[in-house]
């Protein structure tokens, strides 16, 4: 008998509680004991039985076939990646084993191309350890090298470091996003343990992480806006891109820029020209270098 599975059962139920009738053409009249979609509204929505849906809302997924998945993903209206969500919670043996603990150091041709780039960018690796960056990113974000390693995690820094606050100009986008992107990690690496751990420590920290994490949002895309408030230069208009440096499926590098032409172009050029190429990630065994090391 399949393992009962919480995150699957608390994501659909999250999913149909979204939703009301007339999100999906049924009838809005009468009194409803529930919130949201009833089960046999959602199982006759996907054209499969009762039985079925209830099933896979006990956690039960490893009990249904890929249509019948299908079928509850386009009911509920669940986004791409959402949907891709509900795969891997569903079918979590298929997942064993590519939880990978052990870090390799970060090559020393990755550190060179983050250190040539001009323009703010920092590699992120599993559970969201800022693990290398350039000096064009400390100037635009924080001092990464005077953050404790165990504590230079984009949660913990969002959540838990004030300075977030004043950093991003909506600190509550943000925190939107790094919590679905630690949603989506835990599903994709359900058996890493410091992953759990690391959200555990979130949960008891912050009351807006927690919140937050009841929401059950996923992480969908790898690339956006932001707006940085800079003490010296004032509001930062940015975008993102991430991209892949390693063989790590874990590790992405994420890079900052402005629209040519704009003023926040031409505040990001001057705070990037401050650091001249100033090294500040950390060194091969981990440890900060100093700047220009």
């Amino acid at each position: 008998m399949a393992l009962h599975n919480p995150e699957l059962r608390n994501f659909l139920l999250s999913r149909r509680a979204r939703l009301v009738p007339g999100d999906v053409g049924l009838p809005t009249s009468g009194s409803r004991r529930v919130h949201g979609l009833r089960r046999e509204e959602v199982a006759a929505l996907a054209d499969v039985s009762v039985d079925h849906y209830i099933r896979l809302e006990r956690g039960r997924g490893s009990q249904v076939s890929d249509t019948v998945l299908d079928a509850v993903a386009r009911a509920l209206r669940l986004t791409p990646a959402e949907h891709r969500h509900l795969y891997r919670l569903a079918r979590p043996d298929a997942l064993a084993g590519t939880d990978d603990p052990a870090e390799t150091p970060v090559r020393s041709g990755v550190r060179q191309a983050l250190q040539a780039l001009s323009a703010p960018a920092y590699l992120v690796g599993a559970r969201g350890t800022v693990r290398e960056w350039n000096g064009p990113a400390c100037e635009v974000f924080l001092d990464f090298a005077r953050i404790p390693p165990e504590r230079r995690l984009i949660g913990w820094i969002v959540f838990t470091d004030p300075r977030a606050r004043e950093l991003y100009v909506d600190w509550e986008s943000k925190a939107h996003e790094t919590t679905a992107f630690l949603r989506t990690e835990v599903a994709q690496y359900p058996h890493d343990a410091e992953l759990a751990a690391h959200v555990d420590e979130l949960s008891a920290a912050s009351e807006d992480f927690r919140a937050l994490w009841s929401r059950h949002a996923v992480l969908g895309v790898a690339h956006g806006t932001t707006a940085i408030r800079h003490p010296g230069s004032g509001v930062l208009e940015l975008s993102y891109e991430t991209m892949r440096l390693t063989d790590d499926p874990r590790e992405v590098v994420v890079v900052y820029s402005a629209a040519a032409g704009s003023p926040s172009a031409a505040a990001l050029a001057r705070l990037c020209a401050r650091t001249g190429g100033a090294d500040t990630g950390p060194g091969p065994a981990g440890e900060p270098r100093a700047a220009g090391e």
